[in-house]
């Protein structure tokens, strides 16, 4: 009451127990709410609900209806029989035990019941006023006359349709509250994602960094292209001796999105982050990092932004410490070298909760945990048949996810075995794939090839990985592995590949349909790296979320 928003929601009896299906804002202030009887809807204009607002002056009728093609037939799966408006049973018969139920009626015009009811304890009084009133059949008749006259002010969209709004706002539609026995909105329009309506936007030239030297662009597959954190962007050259130029990054704007319309906006640059002096970068050389060996793969300590790993294709990590104030001079001696591993390093990941921890895989189908404190090996796992595609830490730490080349999916707990806890059927294709948890780190998300080269996306769940997926679900055929990117908060799932021009967004949920389809971005051209920046960076005022 004094509120202009009216919320609904589909009541589920499992978790999530209540979606939003519509949040509709009214003209005047609530004093008060009824719902009509379902025996005097517009069946045959698709109305499924509505509810009389009671104003400071007013009754406004809000109906809330879903959009079929044909308005001609009775849709019998938004209306089944409702209970009727004659008693089952009176009230000595009650207290003798007598349970019997309404019974139900067919909402279909041409079935209406004709039957009414009248209390012979009012009979005397309804007989008085017969005279001078209406029947309770002419009531009847009347009530259902006007409430089909009413206007439909609120709109229940379908997935794929615009949401249409005379005199309200009307949120997104995913479903509807129903009872057990009729089809809910959500199970005939099929769920759609609250984030649907997500724009990706790149910022004018004038943001972008251009005339960048010689860019690396035959990183092998298990490298992103690049990294960045909220300070810097690391960016492997084309030069010989693995050089890596490291651009500065102020703590000024660097994207921006609006949402609008109760829609939440997801900001994708297709180039790098506005730098400290963004267009076109002078033609003198910049100072490098001097790393020695091609780079395989890179990445930024989360906890200490100065310090940056490079995985080289001679089989050794090195670790660079970047002063304060960025890169004045070329760098040539490292602060530590991991040594190990016995052939090139496919790929490294920092731990995302202890310091010092980084693991790596290898040429030499080995996964090695590292202690960087030491700068000695802590750890080697072991079971891998074939080359190391990817691999993940789980949000919590306490777990290891790797996929492989020989089609199989492991998972570690490397604090207890060297060896897989599980394993489960990967991606059926050899071409490449990458993992991502997902949900929580209840799940994992799989991107990969089928074996005919189809991209796909495949959903496990963590704790029966010999079970296989959960989903699959196709995309496209292109050559690249798609490179997924989670953002945990929205459970958004970001996916692209080396070369593409688009880039996929799907809510991921542990449930059915699993994958629920957001809008795509497209750049203008293909992208050679593709990098998310910490969570922190976003414009939460301008409805930024990634």
């Amino acid at each position: 009451q004094g509120e202009n928003l009216l919320y609904c929601f589909e009541v589920a009896p499992v978790q999530p127990a209540l979606h939003q299906v519509t949040q509709c804002r009214t003209e005047g202030s609530t004093r008060g709410l009824a719902t009509v009887p379902r025996l005097a809807l517009n069946v045959m204009a698709c109305e499924v609900l509505r509810v009389l607002q009671l104003t400071d002056t007013a009754l406004v009728p809000i109906s809330y209806l879903v959009p079929r093609k044909s308005v001609q037939d009775f849709h019998e799966d938004l209306f089944p029989d409702c209970v009727g408006t004659l008693p089952a049973t009176n009230t000595q018969a009650w207290w003798a035990g007598d349970s019997q139920q309404v019974r139900r009626v067919s909402l279909h015009p041409a079935r209406r019941p004709t039957e009414t009811f009248t209390s012979p304890v009012i009979m005397d009084t309804w007989l008085q006023a017969a005279d001078t009133g209406p029947t309770n059949t002419d009531a009847n008749t009347d009530t259902d006359q006007s409430a089909s006259d009413y206007s439909s002010p609120c709109s229940l969209a379908s997935p794929g349709s615009a949401t249409t709004s005379l005199s309200t706002s009307t949120g997104p539609s995913s479903g509807f509250a129903s009872s057990p026995s009729q089809k809910s909105l959500q199970n005939i329009l099929g769920p759609s994602s609250r984030f649907r309506h997500a724009q990706g936007r790149v910022l004018h030239r004038d943001s972008h960094l251009t005339n960048l030297p010689g860019l690396s662009l035959t990183t092998p597959g298990e490298c992103d292209g690049f990294c960045a954190n909220h300070q810097r962007v690391a960016l492997p050259l084309l030069s010989a001796g693995g050089q890596i130029a490291v651009l500065e990054v102020p703590q000024a704007r660097h994207s921006s999105q609006h949402g609008t319309g109760g829609c939440s906006a997801v900001t994708l640059p297709g180039s790098l982050p506005q730098l400290s002096k963004p267009g076109r970068q002078p033609d003198t050389a910049l100072p490098t990092i001097q790393n020695g060996a091609a780079v395989a793969d890179l990445s930024w300590d989360p906890f200490d932004p100065q310090r940056l790993a490079v995985a080289g294709e001679d089989a050794k990590i090195q670790l660079w410490r970047i002063p304060e104030g960025g890169l004045q001079e070329t760098l040539q001696e490292p602060e530590a070298v991991l040594q190990g591993h016995t052939e090139k390093i496919y790929s490294i990941r920092f731990h995302p909760m202890a310091s010092d921890l980084l693991v790596s895989s290898s040429y030499d189908m080995t996964v090695r945990i590292w202690d960087l404190s030491t700068g000695q090996e802590a750890l080697c796992l072991q079971g891998h048949t074939d080359q190391i595609f990817s691999l993940a830490w789980s949000p919590d730490g306490k777990k290891l996810a790797t996929v492989s080349k020989d089609t199989r999916l492991r998972l570690y707990e490397p604090r207890c075995s060297a060896e897989p806890q599980q394993e489960g059927p990967g991606p059926e294709g050899a071409r490449g794939a990458r993992l991502v948890w997902v949900c929580g780190g209840d799940y994992l998300l799989v991107s990969g090839f089928d074996s005919r080269s189809e991209r796909r996306i495949l959903l496990y769940w963590a704790q029966a990985l010999p079970d296989g997926p959960l989903s699959v679900l196709g995309l496209d055929v292109a050559p690249s592995t798609l490179l997924p990117f989670y953002d945990e908060d929205t459970s958004i799932v970001f996916l692209t590949g080396k070369g593409d021009t688009r880039v996929f967004l799907y809510e991921v949920t542990p449930e059915p349909p699993y994958f629920l389809e957001c809008n795509s971005f497209t750049s203008s051209e293909p992208h050679k790296g593709f990098v998310f920046l910490p969570k922190t960076v976003c414009e939460v005022r301008e409805v930024e979320f990634a």
